[in-house]
């Protein structure tokens, strides 16, 4: 089975690492220690002539308990299952990180795939499951990554004492260096000029305002409906540059784990009845923030401007003078509708789209009911779960026949998405009958009939027989 690693990286010069077996598979590892400074110490009868000679120490003979003394490693030939299953047990005793080539059970850590930039150096690791797949993985990225990587680190780790000295506080060093790795002086590093890439250098360290701001900014970013694949790459970028970030509860914990580590996170989620804060109080927090010179990330659920009160932050930002930008997100409706193969608008079934609010200021929302029903066209309701027998009532009521197709979407795009298919005239009862806590949208239209039946939980009959066969 793979094993849960967590990666670090461990200096090795100087110190003793054990290659107990002198096999092709003990070869392959030597290459890959040597360059780190390893002092090998290769321990087998007759081990191959490469190998050898590569060892700091070679021990011709059979492995000994005393041979894993002093070791920072210990790696294993797998051929030799008694050998191996030996080693494994005494390091492990010992406390000695210990690999055996294609054996996880026996194994303590795994060897990732390392591309090496000296002293940039990336690992790549499955734990064990698939070490072609991680191959594969590291011919990609050394196919992306400039050869001149440990170039440009070396270079610029001369500097770090000089902007130490120049720079006071984390966030104006860290500005200070994102503007130089992402500017002219990387730029000339990368390109073997090492006398332009010091002129610019200097030059940057004697200007002050290098890479810092004014004053702080704000981006409301949307982060889509839950699925983190479905971000924005212009959405991605922003959050990896922010400060702060002031998150929603519909935002999912995967899409917070591409929020720069040492960013603060501050959470403003609300539910019905529930707000941690108001959106006043939201506004203000934003405007605090950014008028402490901070980036600072808004970052909700679907896209900003679709029932997510973006327009209201923006306004506050603006009267206040704050820099603000928008990120749009993928909304709800297009995302999780895309996702069940709903297509909110198609040739034949629906001209057009509309999209509602389930949830009004004090309760029930102000629509023009007889107007919606007439529509003939798809309707999207969010947050409307809750409201699922009034959004029924109201509609029926109207004009619309309870017969009309809908679906309920819950935590759509999701690992757990549930999509319930029935009727107008059934909304409360799938949502009832799946217990839904939500987040969900509910379709209601023709469209409907093309949804995914892969993907359907559960079809409530009789209305939409015909789309499941």
């Amino acid at each position: 089975m793979a094993l849960k690693t967590f990666p670090i990286s461990m200096a090795l010069s100087g110190r003793a690492v054990l290659l107990a077996g002198g096999s092709e598979s003990m070869l392959r590892k030597a290459r890959l220690l040597a360059p780190f400074g390893a002092r090998l110490r290769v321990v087998d009868p007759e081990p191959l002539a490469d190998l050898a000679a590569m060892a700091a120490e070679v021990r011709r003979r059979g492995f000994q308990h005393g041979d894993l003394d002093d070791v920072a490693l210990a790696f294993a030939d797998g051929d030799d299952e008694a050998l191996s299953a030996e080693v494994s047990a005494l390091a492990r005793a010992r406390g000695i990180p210990v690999n055996v080539p294609d054996r996880p059970h026996l194994s303590s850590f795994i060897m990732p795939a390392i591309i090496d930039r000296d002293p940039i150096t990336i690992a790549i690791s499955s734990g064990g499951a698939t070490p072609v797949l991680v191959r594969r993985l590291r011919e990609k990225l050394e196919a992306v990554l400039h050869p001149n990587l440990g170039v440009l680190a070396r270079f610029l780790d001369g500097f770090r004492p000089a902007v130490k000295a120049t720079r006071d506080g984390e966030i104006e060093k860290r500005r200070f260096w994102e503007a130089v790795v992402d500017g002219p002086v990387a730029d000339r590093a990368l390109a073997g000029d090492l006398a332009g890439a010091n002129d610019a250098m200097a030059r940057a360290l004697n200007d002050p305002a290098y890479g810092q701001q004014a004053a702080g900014r704000v981006a409301l970013v949307g982060a889509g409906p839950g699925d983190p694949d479905l971000l924005t790459i212009r959405a991605l970028r922003v959050l990896q540059d922010a400060d702060v970030v002031v998150h929603d509860k519909l935002v999912d914990d995967r899409i917070m784990d591409y929020v720069r580590r040492d960013a603060r996170r501050i959470y403003v989620g609300k539910s019905k009845a529930n707000h941690t804060l108001s959106q006043e109080e939201i506004n203000r927090l934003l405007v605090a923030e950014a008028a402490a010179g901070h980036r600072v990330v808004r970052l909700k659920g679907g896209d900003p401007f679709v029932f997510g009160r973006g327009g209201e932050e923006v306004e506050a930002l603006r009267a206040a003078g704050i820099a603000v930008e928008v990120v749009p997100g993928i909304t709800a409706a297009l995302g999780c509708g895309a996702i069940s193969t709903i297509p909110v608008t198609h040739r034949g079934l629906s001209q057009g789209v509309t999209f509602l609010t389930g949830h009004g200021r004090d309760g029930e929302p102000e629509l023009d009911w007889e107007a919606l029903a007439r529509l003939k066209h798809t309707l999207v309701i969010y947050m409307g779960l809750s409201a699922a027998g009034m959004i029924t009532r109201r509609l029926c009521d109207a004009g619309m026949g309870p017969d009309t197709p809908a679906a309920l979407i819950e935590k759509g795009t999701r690992p757990d998405q549930v999509l319930a298919v029935g009727t107008l005239g059934t909304l409360a009862d799938m949502a009832a009958a799946h217990h839904m806590a939500g987040p969900a949208l509910i379709v209601v239209g023709e469209v409907v009939r093309l949804a995914d039946p892969a993907r359907i939980t559960e079809i409530v009959r009789p209305a939409l027989a015909v789309a499941a066969e």
